[in-house]
């Protein structure tokens, strides 16, 4: 497979690093092609703007997704932009590599997806969910937690981990026409033994190993 790996997290030395690493050695090993994308390190803009374009549609007025669509059609889109959206193009599966803050996407990746997700390249005239840009192409959430399992239950102190990562995989994944595999989810790795933390790794490595022929997971919907 051609697996594409974006990584949001400030610290190399954290356990989203160690996963990001595993994934990435784990991957090539099995000889899959991997291609990644470390936010943090790219120093990437999360901010959008003009700047996303080297276009210009309505000068008096910006409005993201009408310049997106004219980006679209005339190859305008700013050179980081166009470099992301040809990783997802070319993936077979993407993986997202994050910890999660505040019940979501850290900043720096969801915006990533607000800049590179585009209008007219990446959803857009009909072409959203079941018939979207992305159909035929996989992606996973791979995560780390602050609490334990425990707190991520129906019912637990945080509430159920399927409803609370439901926005990322049908809003952003599932309607741009990607199957979403079940995600790893490393359960409070700071609260745990370094021993914990290297098992955490191993199985992860060991999922890794037939990623290519799992079934997508059942999301559901709103």
């Amino acid at each position: 497979m051609k697996v594409f790996i974006v990584l949001a997290h400030p610290e190399h030395q954290s356990f989203n690093g160690a996963m990001y690493r595993a994934a990435v050695e784990a991957l090539s090993a099995a000889g899959h092609e991997v291609k990644t994308s470390d936010l943090y390190a790219m120093q990437f803009d999360p901010v959008s703007s003009r700047h996303n374009f080297i276009t210009v549609k309505d000068p008096d007025y910006f409005k993201q997704q009408i310049e997106e669509l004219h980006a679209s059609e005339s190859y305008g889109f700013a050179e980081d932009i166009e470099r992301e959206i040809q990783k997802i193009e070319w993936c077979d599966l993407m993986v997202w590599q994050f910890p999660l803050w505040w019940f979501g996407l850290p900043g720096i990746l969801k915006g990533w997806v607000d800049r590179v997700f585009a209008m007219g390249r990446t959803y857009g005239g009909g072409r959203i969910y079941a018939d979207g840009v992305f159909k035929g192409k996989r992606a996973m959430l791979s995560l780390t937690t602050g609490g334990p399992s425990t707190a991520y239950e129906k019912g637990g102190f945080n509430g159920d981990i399927t409803a609370i990562l439901r926005p990322i995989h049908r809003g952003i994944l599932q309607f741009t026409g990607f199957d979403v595999l079940a995600p790893q989810i490393a359960y409070g790795p700071v609260r745990l033994e370094q021993s914990e933390r290297v098992t955490l790794l191993a199985s992860y490595t060991d999922r890794l190993k037939t990623i290519a022929s799992e079934q997508p997971l059942d999301v559901g919907i709103y």
